[in-house]
């Protein structure tokens, strides 16, 4: 059975939650948007994950600095400063009595088109803002059994095509590559750049240990997600040998343990590799990085970070 580093417990209030759209907070039965909509037309749009611990939103101001950097990139006008983000998930978060495990989507669109075509300048309305927000706490049981990992042909493109650092709503090259690995059994998939070194998986970012050194991607050809630098920059406080480097996947085959990075899993064990089992099971590294991990979440929760 695949399963996935998005997979939480079920939690039933979320049946009756309630989204932000455009300003308006209403029940997620009564949320839409419009079939003209740029984002439901073309992708054409940016998103951020973020997660609240204890009524704060973790590490705010790095996920605002990537998303509205990517928004300009696309030539996406946001309609709002940070403090007006913050205020509309304040809203949010208040209207469904939020505080703790929390987990939340922040979509921007182009928004509606005035005809179905592809040019942006047919979005003339202003931009479409949702945020969606569910209770969601990962499930324990990906901590032990760790998640089944393929490599696949679908690779994670040049940045002249479309470049990977954007958080866009035009996910289909992950899709994809999520498709392969499914077809070949396993979980998630384990993506290439496009020189054939390991890059990252359809969902998250990879860490591999070899011999107590933590070894991730250049970060050219993929997501350079909040939690990742989070992790890199914890190691190099904490005299943990880290090195951002082009890898094959003969190194990940051979790794002693290898773990995934996100907003929402933050660390999660992997377990094999195109059926190869990475290390014995025991994973010291990793579980240091976990308990690090959660201290600086306490932190920054605190103000002290």
């Amino acid at each position: 059975m695949a399963q996935t580093t998005h997979e939480a417990d079920e939690d039933t209030r979320n049946r009756d939650i309630r989204i932000y759209v455009n300003g308006d907070i209403v029940h997620r039965n009564e949320a839409k948007v419009s079939v003209y909509d740029a984002g439901f037309m073309l992708g054409d749009g940016i998103w951020e994950g973020m997660r609240l611990y204890q009524g704060k939103w973790a590490f705010f101001d790095e996920h605002m600095d990537r998303f509205f950097n990517s928004c300009k990139a696309i030539d996406l006008d946001v309609g709002m400063d940070k403090a007006g983000i913050a205020d509309a998930l304040r809203r949010t978060a208040e209207a469904n009595g939020m505080t703790d495990d929390v987990h939340c989507r922040l979509m921007l669109t182009r928004g509606i088109k005035d005809k179905p075509f592809q040019h942006p300048g047919l979005s003339t309305s202003g931009p479409t803002l949702v945020i969606i927000m569910e209770h969601s706490r990962p499930v324990d049981r990906l901590q032990t059994a760790g998640i089944r990992l393929a490599s696949v042909p679908q690779v994670r493109g040049l940045p002249h095509a479309q470049d990977p650092k954007l958080n866009s709503h035009s996910k289909l090259n992950c899709i994809i590559a999520c498709l392969q690995a499914e077809a070949a059994g396993a979980d998630e998939a384990l993506m290439l750049d496009p020189h054939g070194f390991v890059n990252t998986t359809n969902a998250c970012n990879f860490f591999i240990v070899r011999r107590g050194e933590v070894w991730t991607s250049t970060g050219d050809y993929c997501m350079n997600g909040v939690t990742r630098q989070k992790v890199i920059d914890l190691c190099l406080d904490n005299g943990i040998p880290v090195h951002q480097k082009n890898f094959s996947l003969y190194e990940a085959y051979g790794a002693d343990e290898a773990f995934l990075t996100g907003t929402f899993g933050a660390q999660t064990p992997v377990a094999s590799i195109d059926g190869k089992k990475i290390g014995n099971g025991d994973r010291p590294v990793t579980r240091t990085i976990q308990g690090m991990y959660k201290d600086l979440i306490k932190k920054h929760v605190n103000g002290a970070a």
